[in-house]
């Protein structure tokens, strides 16, 4: 389809001649010498580009320029200055035309002008085109999921996320639960706000206490300033406490007060102070088990399990490793100069085989390795690490062992690896079969529960998400 181009102009010897020369580059070009009329035709908003003068008799170019704008007309612009218009052509840019273009031009440059300014359209067309091409690939906000697991995940999000509703989001190790939970923010009311996160696996309990609660001076050895916690810091925003189940019965206690009064006190100070936070909790244990050990508080469990939210863990959602490798790939592709392009079939499938004990992260840090160290522009199976590959039943030459004993080694990975495999699988089976019952479950294959429990904790299996 041809490019419609509006000339505006009160100089019939310009305005023709731009015509003409337009119209043999195979434009569909209209010329209006009126700057009322030409205002008019503009704003039909039929038009790709608008050649505009700015010294017009009838209205000012500036005004004609302000007027399509404001109106919102997807219209480029490009204008045509005279001698000693040149400033005002910058202000013109400013207010959003395209491009200037001053008195005397020949036809070549006119064309080039033109040509620059479609050539600008075609590559911002084609980026939006690309960034709707990536939403769609990537499932929700950024996270990549096709699985009907991960579809039912992104549901939840979407109903949950505009509430100020406590969320407990649980999953094996690796399955991007912060992910998940900056995913949530984001599509919350508090999105303008703060997201702060914190591992409370990482620091020892006196360290945990002064991060979320902050301290005053002299509070304790060390504490040589005021010093603001994180309660604090998300105030208005959502605060993410990821491995809860890390944090001790005491500091359990205080968090469970800071749930039911919305009030902190720094440690050491006397005073209590108001908060606003949404929280979302995160465990990659049984907090339910937790509970009946005695280990976890079954008041603040029901507190933070107000919406629970379980990831599947990547074995289970197959349907998503394609993707997932293809869009780590890319993103290594753009950090800097790297050789690998795509996957081949045969290592696609060595992927999709592999049961990923570490989830996304360990696929993530793979494709980084692997493409970083390939000398190919496709990733083959011997481009794998041999875990992978023993899987595949397709090992390199040289990772065979060199040792009987290191065979007989290499054997038992093989076999133990495909054994986990089996034996979650039968878990998730016999579960479904009996609705999440553990009672059930374990009586009918005739094993102890404390064992069978022992055997779900193993694989981070969660009971009540096979419930009927």
């Amino acid at each position: 389809m041809k490019k419609k181009i509006l000339i505006i102009d009160d100089e019939p010897t310009i305005g023709e001649g731009c015509k003409r020369v337009l119209e043999k580059e195979n434009f569909e070009a209209l010329y209006q010498q009126s700057g009322k009329i030409g205002l008019k035709e503009a704003l039909t908003g039929q038009y790709d580009l608008i050649l505009l003068d700015l010294l017009l008799p009838e209205i000012e170019g500036m005004e004609i320029l302000r007027s399509i704008k404001s109106r919102g007309i997807p219209s480029e612009v490009i204008i045509i200055t005279g001698y000693g218009t040149v400033q005002t052509a910058v202000e013109a840019i400013k207010l959003g035309a395209t491009d200037y273009i001053s008195k005397p031009f020949s036809p070549d440059e006119l064309i080039i002008h033109v040509n620059k300014v479609f050539q600008h359209m075609d590559l911002r067309n084609e980026n939006i085109a690309l960034r709707k091409e990536l939403n769609l690939q990537e499932g929700f906000n950024g996270i990549i999921g096709e699985s009907n697991s991960m579809k039912q995940v992104f549901k939840l999000i979407k109903r949950v996320a505009p509430t100020d509703s406590n969320i407990l989001i649980t999953g094996e190790s690796g399955t991007g639960k912060e992910v998940i939970a900056q995913a949530i923010h984001r599509a919350s009311l508090r999105k303008d706000q703060p997201f702060i996160a914190c591992d409370c696996g990482a620091l020892t309990p006196t360290l945990l206490e002064s991060e979320l609660f902050g301290h005053v001076k002299g509070s304790y050895s060390g504490a040589i300033s005021t010093k603001q916690g994180l309660f604090e810091i998300a105030n208005n925003g959502t605060l993410f406490l990821d491995e809860v189940s890390n944090i001790s019965l005491e500091i359990q206690s205080k968090l469970l007060r800071v749930l039911e009064t919305r009030m902190i006190r720094k440690v050491g100070d006397t005073v209590e102070r108001n908060i606003n936070i949404r929280l979302i909790a995160a465990s990659n244990q049984d907090l339910a088990k937790m509970v009946e050990d005695g280990d976890f508080r079954g008041d603040l469990y029901y507190r933070l399990e107000v919406i629970p939210i379980h990831l599947p863990p990547l074995c289970e959602r197959k349907e998503d490793i394609v993707r997932l490798a293809n869009s780590f790939l890319d993103k290594v592709k753009r950090t800097g100069e790297i050789q690998a392009r795509n996957f081949s079939p045969e290592a696609i499938e060595a992927l999709e085989k592999y049961p990923w004990p570490g989830n996304v992260r360990e696929l993530k840090n793979l494709v980084e390795r692997v493409a970083i160290l390939s000398d190919a522009e496709t990733i083959e199976v011997k481009h794998l690490p041999k875990e992978v590959k023993i899987i595949h039943n397709e090992p390199a030459a040289n990772d065979f062992p060199a040792t009987w004993e290191e065979f007989k080694q290499y054997k038992q990975k093989a076999k133990d690896d495909v054994v986990m495999r089996l034996e979650k699988e039968f878990l998730i089976n016999v579960l479904t079969d009996t609705g999440g019952n553990v009672s059930k479950a374990a009586q009918k294959i005739g094993m102890q529960r404390t064992n069978f429990h022992s055997l779900l904790k193993k694989y981070n299996i969660n009971s009540r998400d096979y419930k009927s």
